[in-house]
């Protein structure tokens, strides 16, 4: 039997891959940039705009109608919706500051997991060894019976360094826990948080930013005993000889302590102050069946209390502002680290964003490692090679495909039919 082509039937099959080529090429041209081509002709959504989150400076897209953004003093800053990640607006989120005792998100994070708050424990003196020089107390004692539950109060309303420092005794040690909640805060996408202290307490070398923090406070809010305990305005902390003695909340927008006015349906989180980091602050609060996550860190101006004021003034702002703004970012965010950049403190002005689903930021997850190596702005869709070019070249393909099969199947039984002739006819023989 003789195999071949004859060019006759070589020239044919060209003909229908230049066909192809021509009939799939202005279909795929046609379809507007940034859209993907849907069943039955339809287009599906444009894709994600870039984030804008490492960009220095105020980040909002605005539309027509939307309330302006509140000047606030703060270094950085950030406004989220908690249900759904997005991002509204933020001001220098990358930014790596001191974090105090916001810091504490992350520990509880990571260690109300393997702590059941019924567990009974005495406190040994070993346990309250290394509390730095004035820290917060909710007054632990040495020899003293507690249950965890009670620390875990100690930690959110009078934000206790030394019921961190208990409980991280108990989930192994200080160096221990550190390791753990900064593998948890790298399975979360918070790459801007170095931990070396878990109660927050100032050292040198340790940061966090306004995006890792609403990172920290959103999947928080989604631990029941996280939510409670966050929550809580006023408790019994146990004292000696079987006594107890009333805590109160510091977060005064939640408190309502030391004339600041309590903020309409907050749930929380976590206040913090160091000399080094300032007043600090992650607050989420619900209203119309929407909850925001604002996270603010060391005004520069108002005193004390500004934190709790600015954190007002941006919660008011988000809420003011649901449908009428384009996210910016979004905290469901797995990134690559950034290289060196002009036009920020904390690296590049944009970044590329891989989207999580909810209920895979919300499971327990292996420490992810960040990439070392510069990463390029993303890229709107439709720039450089997308769908429509793979359809062209993948539609050619297919149909040159086809016609090469054809011609083999035609050749062959034209072939079978009569005997080959014996000259060089340009084909081959083959027996």
């Amino acid at each position: 039997m003789t195999i071949g082509f004859s060019s006759r039937v070589a020239a044919s099959a060209c003909a229908l891959c230049v066909t192809g080529v021509l009939v799939l090429g202005p279909a795929a041209a046609a379809a507007p940039a940034g859209t993907d081509p849907g069943p039955a002709g339809g287009a599906r959504a444009t894709a994600p705009r870039p984030a804008l989150l490492y960009r220095p400076g105020t980040q909002v897209r605005p539309r027509p109608g939307a309330p302006g953004v509140p000047d606030v003093s703060a270094l950085s800053w950030l406004v989220a919706d908690a249900g759904t990640g997005d991002v509204l607006a933020a001001s220098n989120a990358h930014r790596r500051l001191p974090p105090a005792s916001t810091l504490k998100t992350l520990f509880a994070l990571t260690v109300l997991p393997v702590l059941p708050g019924g567990v009974r424990h005495r406190v040994t003196e070993a346990e309250l060894a290394g509390i730095g020089a004035g820290s917060s107390l909710v007054g632990v004692a040495e020899g003293q019976s507690y249950q965890v539950s009670d620390l875990w109060r100690g930690v959110f309303l009078s934000s206790g360094n030394d019921a961190v420092h208990v409980l991280a005794a108990l989930n192994g040690g200080w160096r221990t826990t550190a390791a753990r909640m900064q593998a948890k805060a790298r399975s979360l996408g918070a790459l801007d948080t170095h931990v070396l202290s878990p109660d927050g307490y100032d050292a040198p070398g340790q940061v966090s930013s306004a995006y890792d923090l609403a990172v920290f406070g959103r999947a928080g809010l989604r631990d029941p005993d996280f939510a409670r305990y966050c929550a809580t305005v006023e408790a019994r902390f146990p004292g000696r000889d079987g006594e107890s003695y009333g805590i109160v909340n510091t977060n005064r927008l939640l408190s309502g302590a030391d004339g600041v006015e309590p903020y309409p349906g907050l749930i929380g989180i976590k206040n913090g102050y160091t000399s080094n980091a300032g007043n600090t602050l992650v607050a989420a609060a619900r209203r119309g069946g929407r909850t925001l996550v604002v996270t603010v860190l060391n005004p520069r101006s108002g005193g004390g209390l500004a934190v709790y004021e600015e954190a007002r003034e941006l919660l008011d702002w988000g809420f003011g502002a649901a449908g009428r703004v384009d996210p910016v970012g979004s905290l469901d965010g797995l990134r690559a680290r950034p290289g060196p950049g002009p036009g920020s403190r904390s690296g590049p002005r944009a970044t590329p964003v891989v989207t999580r689903s909810p209920s895979a930021l919300a499971a327990p997850e292996a420490p992810t490692a960040p990439a070392t190596a510069a990463v390029p702005a993303v890229p709107v869709a439709g720039d450089g090679p997308g769908r429509p070019e793979a359809a062209v070249v993948a539609g050619a393909a297919a149909l040159g495909g086809a016609a090469v099969a054809l011609a083999l199947r035609f050749a062959v039984r034209r072939r079978a039919g009569r005997r080959p002739a014996g000259g060089d006819g340009g084909e081959r023989r083959v027996r």
